[in-house]
């Protein structure tokens, strides 16, 4: 029931435009994904925890989160709403749990965001080294600087927030056409890197029993998830696309599209690169698979494109947070600043702005660590943890939500229930076991990217600040969503029915 007087009118729920296309969608889900970054970055960073079994892990990390994509398109075909997991979760399980996912979908976006901008620095200051430039002045450039690389991201970060404050249907276009140069870039390379490589195939880089250990496993599983992590972007412009179902096709396009390019990329830097090459290269392995395929000036495509992918893979972040916040203000969760819609853009302008900001703070607190190595390597495990927590409750409550459906025969139940379950219990089991064995890795806290207790506690701390704004947004903003764990929008026609 709502909490307004009788006869008492609501006031006017904040609407977003409807003005994107599935294509758009696409573009926004597929840049927030960011193949090419994943590729060139993350490949790496994986390459160092399972070895030469990549096309493996991508492989078996892609069946748990194909049947959480199955639950957010089920989700989303019966309530589409901005704030996606925050509102199905609060509504099928618990308003505390769903207030966790949507707050940590927006700790890791920031703390995503605040990777992307030393990742975009790195690139371009890698770039300017291909061009010639290594110094200014008395400074000598290092791609692998996080001060450096940051402080040229941070100018970019304020450029495509910028943007982002002007609408969606803006920002697909310009991410439309960076993903095909980049898709073009991607696809001729590493093609022409698995037909000229030095190094032989082998089957057994698909074989998952053939990884080192189950700590291995575990973490390469989490690594590879957050690989795959920002196909649900598509869902949460679900109330800015003309057909919500078009939310569903652009996330489920998005998966199978990064699962296509994820194996392509993962046999090609194999075929062309060693595992110590392979692993030891991090932010710049990219632009050395680039050199040992082509002289200059075509060795610096490849660097290239992971410029354009960081870039849009920055305004992707922006923009898919911004409207998570925006769901949340609209139910009193979070205050009234982020639910604010811009009268000339129709986009919560001013949420927009605010995210770049924490984006720019998080990023320079980031300094802490020197080596960008090192702090992708926190943040890409820290995220990877709690995005898992994430999916997890969200395909739990699809089940819980759609449970009656398996009264209605063993194919419903199955892709209805049963398989979002499996996917959940799967994700929840390599976070717990990955969070102990990172616990266990380490008798003493440290600030370094590979003392355990150092990286458990980046996940512990975005969990634990979401408890705590949880309980301010109940017991002090007074939230009615804590009542009924429902969105605006669900209540909305509760609203109109009891107020006269």
């Amino acid at each position: 029931m709502s909490d307004r007087p009788f006869g008492v009118d609501p006031p006017a729920r904040p609407e977003l435009r409807r003005s994107l296309s599935v294509v758009d969608g696409v573009a926004v889900a597929a840049s927030s994904t960011a193949a090419t970054t994943s590729i060139g970055i993350g490949l790496g960073v994986t390459a160092g925890v399972v070895g030469p079994h990549l096309p493996a892990i991508m492989l078996l990390a892609f069946l748990p989160v194909l049947g959480i994509a199955g639950a957010y398109a089920r989700l989303n075909r019966v309530e589409p709403n901005a704030g996606n997991g925050y509102v199905w979760v609060g509504r099928s399980l618990s308003p505390w749990l769903g207030f966790m996912v949507g707050w940590v979908n927006v700790v890791a976006s920031v703390a995503f965001l605040a990777y992307t901008t030393a990742v975009t620095g790195s690139a371009l200051l890698q770039l300017g080294g291909e061009a010639g430039l290594h110094r200014i002045g008395s400074l000598g450039l290092d791609p692998d600087s996080t001060a450096q690389t940051t402080a040229v991201g941070i100018v970019v970060l304020v450029v495509v927030t910028l943007t982002a404050v002007t609408g969606v249907r803006t920002a697909a276009r310009l991410q439309s056409g960076l993903l095909v140069f980049e898709y073009v870039v991607l696809l001729g390379f590493c093609g022409y890197g698995i037909v000229t490589g030095p190094h032989s195939f082998s089957l057994s880089w698909f074989d998952p029993f053939a990884i080192p250990s189950a700590t291995a496993l575990a973490q390469g599983l989490l690594l590879s998830v957050f690989c795959y992590w920002g196909f649900e972007a598509a869902f949460t412009v679900n109330e800015e696309v003309r057909d919500p179902q078009d939310a569903s096709r652009a996330g489920t396009i998005t998966l199978v599209t990064m699962l296509g390019l994820f194996l392509l990329g993962s046999v090609a830097f194999q075929r062309v690169l060693s595992q110590r090459e392979l692993a030891g290269h991090g932010a710049q392995g990219l632009a050395y698979y680039g050199d040992r395929l082509a002289d200059q000036p075509l060795a610096a495509l490849p660097l290239v494109a992971l410029m354009f992918s960081a870039v849009a893979s920055l305004q992707a972040g922006v923009i898919p947070t911004a409207r998570g916040m925006f769901a949340m203000s609209r139910d009193r969760t979070l205050g009234p600043v982020w639910s604010k819609v811009s009268s000339r853009y129709g986009t919560p302008a001013a949420g927009t702005l605010l995210i770049g900001a924490l984006a720019l703070a998080v990023a320079a607190g980031a300094l802490v660590i020197p080596r960008l190595a090192d702090m992708i390597d926190a943040i890409v495990n820290a995220v990877g943890i709690v995005v898992a927590l994430s999916y997890a409750l969200t395909a739990l409550a699809a089940a819980v939500r759609f449970r009656s459906l398996l009264r209605d025969g063993w194919r419903q139940g199955v892709r209805a229930v049963l398989l979002p379950t499996l996917s959940a219990l799967a994700l929840l089991g390599l976070g717990g076991y990955l969070g102990w064995s990172l616990y266990d890795s380490a008798d003493h806290l440290e600030l370094r990217a590979d003392n355990g207790w150092f990286l458990l506690l980046m996940p512990v701390a975005m969990i634990a600040s979401g408890f705590v704004a949880a309980a301010w947004a109940k017991w002090v903003r007074r939230s009615p969503y804590f009542r009924t764990g429902a969105g605006t929008d669900a209540d909305a026609p509760e609203l109109l029915t009891t107020s006269h």
